[in-house]
């Protein structure tokens, strides 16, 4: 059987709710498929009962409604369209306020090079979630057209908009609290930014309920928000250098973090190999360059092109897909399973 190299695309349009409905419609099997294993994927790494996780996605759905409520009823037409509940579709956005390292031991970096403005990561977690990934492009009027990876019924992930903003995310261990607003209505707020100011003031104005690592490229140039419940720090490069994240805090005000949190999966190590690989003394990164700093097998199996191994309790995660963004040309790179053995796929904007 020939395994699928690319993810399924889907275009919709229209105002919140009808882009909701289509979505819905469109993804049914793939996000009843998502809701019905939610839990049981949580689970894997923490305890926790069905009646608790829907109160936290009820409370979380008040925040939600305030901070965003056109982005609620988009929702509510994706559980209208995929005929499932609202409670469940909330289940899906607060996956990560119930368990820790919700997205993954991710190497991610932004580069503004001679030939190509990009931001760029592996996405490493667990390979069940693979059968749930799409690829979504949204347009509706008086918003930007975004375009995302990642699974059938979030209200944003992985992407870029028309308007040269990308994004990449990385778990960052930190401080948490269980209600808030949901993570991914702040990734689809900064998608819709159109400026790296519109993306830091997008964080700024959510009552946050976890800590994250969020890595753009911008119309003003690469830059990385390492964001926790009560701050958000930007890290920015000066010249052609990349910059470049992993697991752990390093802007200086957050150092302190790192002595509280155990090292996520050689954070440490795939930043500093990660760094080595990209390291042209200011002459520029390519694209090119970093397809192949992302199929790095240093520390293999635990290298920045993850693979399988007996590590508790994370050793069953994997490079489910690598993504290299470039938002100027409205185009994402992906491959579906680890880049050392399965090729690059192009997705455009049209």
């Amino acid at each position: 059987m020939t395994t699928a190299t690319r993810y399924p695309e889907f275009e919709v349009t229209g105002p919140p709710r009808e882009l909701g409905r289509q979505i819905g419609e469109a993804m049914r099997e793939q996000i009843r498929g998502f809701c019905a294993c939610a839990m049981e994927h949580v689970n894997r790494t923490v305890s926790i009962s069905m009646e608790s996780a829907i109160d936290i996605a009820q409370q979380s759905l008040r925040f939600a409604e305030a901070y965003a409520s056109e982005m609620v009823e988009e929702l509510r037409g994706t559980a209208e369209g995929a005929s499932v509940s609202l409670d469940e579709i909330m289940l899906l956005q607060v996956r990560n306020q119930l368990q820790p390292d919700d997205e993954g031991a991710c190497t991610s970096l932004a580069a503004a090079g001679p030939r190509s403005r990009f931001v760029a990561q592996n996405w490493d977690n667990d390979p069940a979630l693979d059968e749930f990934n799409v690829v979504i492009t949204r347009k509706t009027a008086g918003k930007p057209a975004i375009t995302t990876i990642g699974q059938a019924g979030l209200i944003a992930y992985i992407g870029f908009n028309d308007k040269g903003v990308g994004l990449c995310l990385n778990t960052l261990p930190a401080p948490s609290r269980r209600v808030g607003v949901p993570h991914y209505f702040i990734v689809r707020a900064i998608l819709e930014a159109a400026s790296l100011d519109e993306a830091v003031d997008a964080v700024r104005r959510a009552e946050r309920a976890i800590p994250a690592n969020v890595m753009l490229i911008t119309p003003q140039g690469p830059a990385d928000l390492e964001i926790t419940i009560d701050d958000v720090q930007v890290l920015s490069s000066n010249d052609s250098s990349p910059v470049t994240h992993t697991n752990h805090c390093l802007h200086p005000n957050l150092l302190p973090i790192n002595e509280e949190f155990p090292e996520l999966i050689q954070s440490h190590d795939r930043i500093h190999r990660i760094g080595e690989l990209l390291n042209t003394n200011g002459k520029g990164v390519s694209v090119e360059m970093v397809q192949q700093g992302l199929t790095d097998h240093q520390d293999h199996p635990r290298s920045i092109c993850r693979h399988p191994n007996d590590e508790p309790p994370h050793g069953f995660w994997t490079t489910v897909f690598s993504v290299i963004i470039e938002p100027n040309e409205r185009r994402m790179l992906i491959t579906r399973g680890t880049p050392c053995n399965h090729p690059y796929e192009l997705y455009e904007m049209l």
